[in-house]
């Protein structure tokens, strides 16, 4: 999942993007509100970390833009500020959750799967498709009850196709959804990571789960036994 932080103090906006990154997400960071203005308008992503009190455009400004202008991204907002009247404001101008600083950075990860679940319409962590299992918290995969290892940049595209099984994913929102704005992708490295979870996944006998959908892109959802 592709997640923006908008936060101007340098020393946390590392370490926040750098603990979002090593717990599987793509992370595009902005010091300030323009900047994060113009990411969050030029980008599609699955939730934004935004602080408030930011330069050039401060993030409840910022918020109020987003939300004028259509983009319905859930938006988790960070301050140093613990007052009912702040959170209500926040929440007023469409905010979908609210965290004071200082925080753990496991509060964070927790608060931002959260929002993707709600995002998704998926309550339970774990995405089941037939007999295989996601748990989007512990970022484990099993299928027929046996586990399965992926890769980082594996895992991320297994768990876009969870939480969208049943409906086809074009390359393009994948590309949108699992990479950055830093990343450099060739124009097949869907379809070579698509076939790598499909030799980990798919066993001879066992239903197929990925399928291709010719100018379109894929689905995850059981399907008829593999050969």
């Amino acid at each position: 999942m592709r997640v923006l932080l908008v936060e101007d103090y340098a020393p946390l906006r590392e370490s926040v993007s750098q603990s979002l990154e090593e717990a599987g997400f793509a992370v595009d960071a902005a010091s300030d509100g323009k900047e994060g203005l113009w990411y969050a308008q030029s980008g599609d992503y699955d939730a934004i970390v935004l602080d408030i009190v930011l330069p050039s455009l401060d993030g409840l400004s910022l918020l109020t833009r987003l939300r004028r202008g259509g983009k319905r991204t859930p938006v988790l907002l960070l301050t140093a500020k613990d007052t009912v009247s702040d959170r209500v404001t926040g929440l007023d101008l469409g905010a979908d959750d609210y965290l004071v600083k200082p925080f753990a950075l496991e509060e964070l990860h927790a608060r931002v799967r959260a929002l993707l679940r709600r995002k998704y319409d998926a309550a339970d962590p774990v995405v089941r498709v037939g007999n295989l299992e996601v748990n989007t918290v512990g970022r484990i995969v099993h299928r027929a009850g046996e586990p399965i290892e992926l890769t980082a940049r594996e895992y991320a595209l297994l768990e876009f196709l969870a939480h969208r099984k049943g409906e086809i994913v074009s390359r393009t929102e994948i590309w949108e959804h699992v990479y950055d704005f830093r990343s450099t992708v060739d124009s097949n490295v869907v379809d070579v990571y698509v076939g790598y979870l499909r030799k980990k996944l798919e066993r001879p006998g066992d239903p197929r789960l990925i399928h291709t959908r010719r100018g379109q892109g894929y689905v995850l959802e059981e399907g008829p036994p593999s050969t």
